[in-house]
């Protein structure tokens, strides 16, 4: 496909511009590529490590050093690191049911969590935490989307929850992703208004975006999935929960069963795909940013609203783009299906997607099914009509895709 010179030199003037912050996201790249390199050569990794097992997996030295090096790499005691995980949901799912028991009480500081794990929390007779009598209650975060930290001492001091738990990402909401820095200041005061308070971050989009986690600064558990940032690309399923060796224990107890934990569970193909994954995630992600940096400058600078604003750092790898227009938004969605390896011939659509109340487009032309690291883009169908744009195994992707998408718009 040939493209329009001006679009092209839209593209290069937004590369231009951004020069500076892909020097810094390059800088934060180095140091998490260090900490990833050196929880490898920490835990002896090996060949031996990749091999898979059968059956019950006892034994299973290659699941159980991947547990070790994504614990280290974390900054955690402890993690679970599985290919038997389904997705983020299915992860923070097993952490949430993991820690609550029936009377118990939880709390969001980040405001109503996202359509499926809302399910998980609140769904009436599918065995959600509500039918197990596990108390639920949000606090909206505050107008500049910071965490209210008022309301949340408050709460923390009346109710005494079990569990904070607090999403790092956006979700489909309009807001820019948390910091580690605001995780931290949250993690501070809940602590201090309630020791025994337990703090949860869904780390989804998050790893790596930063020189540093949340696990380093107060949270008790972290949870994510392996087909978005941590998994680099390669990993073809799975998620990781890790933290505090107890509650790791717990959690390991529900994956399989409680007298079983961490010690079975095999994975017959292997744990190549898991380790090269982790060790390539600072970069990978590194592009992801500079994706997102680099279409956050075009369509800014057309106009557009985005979040992050143009120019500005990013906390997490999504990238919204608001259209204000319902056929701008499907046609965006369509080009970044066009520009992708995968599917390229397929026109994506609107449709009633599982655990979402609006119908929701989905450009996904992926190696991974779903792999938000990969260049992807999606929506629910309302107003203001906001495409979510996330992910770029290369940058040389996204420039690309770009292209694709100032063309299908006819800009």
């Amino acid at each position: 496909m040939e493209f329009l010179q001006k679009n092209i030199e839209i593209v290069e003037n937004a590369h231009k511009k951004s020069l500076k912050l892909f020097s810094q996201i390059d800088k934060i790249a180095l140091i998490n590529q260090k900490k990833v390199l050196d929880a490898f050569r920490k835990n002896a990794v090996q060949a031996r490590h990749f091999y898979g097992t059968t059956g019950y997996g006892y034994d299973d030295i290659g699941r159980d050093t991947l547990c070790r090096v994504f614990a280290d790499v974390f900054g955690a005691e402890d993690a679970v690191v599985s290919p038997l995980i389904a997705n983020g949901t299915h992860a923070l799912s097993l952490a949430l049911f993991a820690v609550l028991r029936p009377g118990d009480t939880f709390i969001s500081v980040s405001g109503k969590p996202y359509d499926t794990l809302d399910e998980v929390i609140s769904g009436e007779n599918i065995g959600s935490l509500r039918d197990f009598k596990v108390n639920f209650s949000s606090i909206e975060l505050e107008k500049n989307g910071k965490i209210a930290a008022d309301k949340t001492v408050s709460s923390v001091k009346k109710l005494k929850p079990k569990l904070v738990f607090i999403q790092r990402s956006r979700g489909y909401s309009q807001r820019d992703a948390l910091s580690v820095a605001d995780i931290a200041r949250a993690a501070d005061k809940i602590k201090n208004a309630n020791p025994e308070t337990l703090i949860m971050v869904d780390n989804c989009y998050g790893e790596f975006v930063e020189a540093h986690e949340p696990t380093e600064f107060g949270a008790d558990l972290i949870v994510g999935s392996l087909i978005k940032n941590a998994g680099g690309g390669f990993a073809p399923t799975g998620g990781y929960i890790a933290g505090k060796k107890d509650l790791i224990s717990l959690v390991a107890g529900r994956l399989t069963a409680p007298s079983l934990g961490n010690e079975v569970g095999s994975c017959v193909s292997g744990y190549l795909p898991y380790y090269q994954g982790l060790f390539m995630a600072p970069v990978t992600v590194a592009n992801a940013l500079k994706s997102s940096v680099l279409f956050g400058r075009i369509y800014g600078d057309l106009g557009y609203k985005t979040l992050p604003a143009a120019g500005k750092p990013c906390n997490d790898i999504i990238r919204s783009i608001v259209f204000n227009d319902k056929d701008k938004l499907i046609k965006f969605c369509q080009a970044i299906q066009q520009a992708s390896p995968i599917d390229s011939n397929v026109t994506p659509e609107p449709w009633d997607m599982p655990g979402y109340n609006d119908k929701v487009i989905m450009a996904a032309g992926a190696f991974v099914q779903g792999s938000s690291i990969e260049l992807s883009a999606d929506s629910p169908i309302r107003p203001p009509y906001i495409a979510y744009l996330q992910g770029g195994l290369t940058y040389e992707h996204a420039k690309i895709a770009a292209l694709y998408t100032l063309e299908k718009l006819n800009v």
